[in-house]
């Protein structure tokens, strides 16, 4: 049975100005010049080397970190590997104020749990989640909590959909029942 609440260390994606860096693009994820790299598990070392600020950040995550981005995070190319990165590093789920259409996409049909934080913005600009803050995560319900202030934040819960590819690991898993 898979898991549907995660708890970790929350990794908030911001630049200098301390707010959420919008637009994240997959060659910023993954570069392009990796794409030779068909090994998911060497993927990982290259997460954001192309992100300015957060070029040592495959050197610093941990399995079961979680992410919170801004908007459009994923958007470019059709790029996998900019999914497979953080599954690589056991980056357990990337909640953002929205993603790229084609990463979306990607990362539910690859089983890989992505959530929509559309307050998120706020809640960082506000100092409510910091790097660093233990979190807990319910895919389900739809909701953040903040383990070190207790606040809890409201998710967009996984769709049937997406739920139906996250139990069978991904949209190839699926049974035609």
């Amino acid at each position: 049975m898979k898991e549907y609440i995660y708890e970790g260390r929350v990794w908030v994606i911001t630049g200098e100005n301390k707010e959420l860096i919008p637009d994240i693009d997959t060659d910023q994820i993954f570069h392009n010049a990796y794409l030779h790299i068909t090994d998911i598990e060497k993927m990982g070392q290259y997460t954001f080397d192309n992100l300015g600020g957060w070029k040592d950040f495959a050197a610093k995550a941990q399995p079961g970190d979680i992410m919170i981005a801004g908007s459009n995070f994923g958007s470019g190319s059709s790029r996998q590997q900019a999914v497979d990165c953080f599954k690589a590093l056991g980056v357990k789920v990337i909640i953002a104020v929205s993603f790229g259409a084609i990463y979306k996409r990607n990362a539910i049909n690859s089983g890989f749990p992505i959530l929509l934080f559309e307050e998120a913005e706020q809640v960082v600009s506000g100092g409510k989640i910091e790097s660093g803050d233990k979190v807990r995560i319910d895919l389900t319900a739809g909701q953040l909590t903040n383990l070190e202030s207790g606040e809890k934040f409201m998710l967009t819960p996984f769709s049937k959909v997406q739920k139906d590819i996250y139990e069978s690991d991904s949209l190839l898993g699926l049974s035609s029942e």
